[in-house]
């Protein structure tokens, strides 16, 4: 493992301001999960949503990773549909994938919506955020998330996380009132959401927006990018920083640039050296490494891993999958990935860094 006396969490952060580091910090997506043998004998004896509601079983799988890869920060483990069951509506995850009864369609749906308390509604995520930190201790980074505004909504009118979002897209354009709404509506209670784990101890947080991708540049910039710039002025969270992650979003770069997050992710379809042409020196990048690479063998994970440092110089670049890790992936080649951008120093900053506090 990394030697103990490294500052893990301060490696992180100086990476999300811009700031010289002597090496990227390196996570993966997904890094708690199937892959793991650990894991899977956790599962074994519980379900996913009694892990993800158990302070306890959520903070041992969310470490498991750092025990066994060796990681940079610890990711909490929970589901993005935790604010959609804490909105109202009836979650289940059976094996065939998570399930939304009542799915939004018109207005009476989004009516039926609650605000929530995140201290009592959802206070497992906090709890296990704070167990994680209590076990790793204060040098190991702790990131929180949420569903970004617009992939929640796609999953609240579709009922589901598996299959096309077909109907949310033909909403999108036919109901654009009324989505815009409901982003609104998942804006403010995502904000609540994360602050509450930024005040369990959340060194940063992440917006997963896994259909980002689906729409065009000016529906993004008409619905989803207003809903994420309203979701970071209310959450406030300086100076902890903010990654926003979109999937298949390359053509989005430049307005994922003006989300107002610290950190843009972006998948193995969107190069590095591009995205940072676009975004600027002040904006930092998160991957962008193929996780089908990884199921290659440890010399190619190992390899996939410098060039996208390559691409960045490592300075504002936090190494990672360009999506999550699949089900498949042999432990020793993700431990090989991780140990690779372990290695590799980083250029020297030349940039100012963004302040984290800037307005949104």
């Amino acid at each position: 493992m990394t030697n103990s006396t490294e500052n893990r969490k301060e490696l992180l952060l100086r990476a999300c301001r811009c700031e010289p580091v002597k090496r990227v910090p390196v996570w993966i997506m997904r890094q708690a999960g199937r892959y793991l043998p650990e894991y899977q004998a956790v599962r074994k004896h519980h379900s996913f949503l009694e892990i993800c509601k158990t302070p306890a079983l959520a903070a041992e799988v969310s470490i498991q990773p750092l025990r066994a890869i060796d990681v940079d920060a610890v990711i909490v483990f929970s589901d993005i549909l935790i604010v959609a069951e804490a909105m109202g509506m009836h979650l289940e995850v059976p094996d065939s994938g998570p399930v939304l009864d009542n799915p939004i369609r018109d207005r009476a749906g989004l009516d039926r919506l609650r605000d929530f308390d995140p201290e009592s509604d959802t206070r497992f995520v906090g709890a296990a955020i704070r167990e994680i930190i209590r076990q790793v201790g204060p040098a190991i980074p702790v990131i929180g998330f949420a569903a970004a505004p617009w992939t929640l909504a796609c999953y609240m009118i579709e009922g589901q996380t598996r299959g096309s979002i077909a109907t949310a897209m033909e909403m999108a354009r036919t109901q654009p009132r009324l989505v815009r709404d409901l982003l609104e509506r998942i804006a403010r209670g995502t904000a609540a959401y994360l602050r509450s784990q930024i005040a369990a101890g959340a060194a940063v947080v992440q917006l997963f927006d896994t259909w980002a991708g689906e729409l065009n540049l000016e529906e993004f910039n008409r619905l989803e990018l207003p809903a994420i710039q309203l979701l970071l002025s209310e959450l406030n969270a300086a100076p902890t920083p903010v990654i926003y992650f979109a999937r298949g979003a390359s053509h989005l770069v430049e307005s994922a640039g003006r989300t107002g997050a610290n950190v843009i992710s972006v998948d193995w379809r969107t190069d590095l050296a591009g995205a940072r042409r676009v975004l600027g020196p002040r904006i930092a990048l998160q991957g962008n490494v193929d996780p089908a690479i990884l199921l290659v063998s440890s010399a190619a994970a190992a390899e996939a891993a410098s060039h996208a440092v390559e691409a960045t110089g490592g300075a504002g670049h936090i190494l990672n999958l360009g999506h999550g890790i699949l089900p498949t992936t042999p432990v020793e080649n993700a431990r090989a990935f991780v140990a690779a951008g372990k290695v590799i120093r980083a250029a020297a900053a030349t940039a100012r860094p963004r302040p984290l506090d800037a307005a949104v």
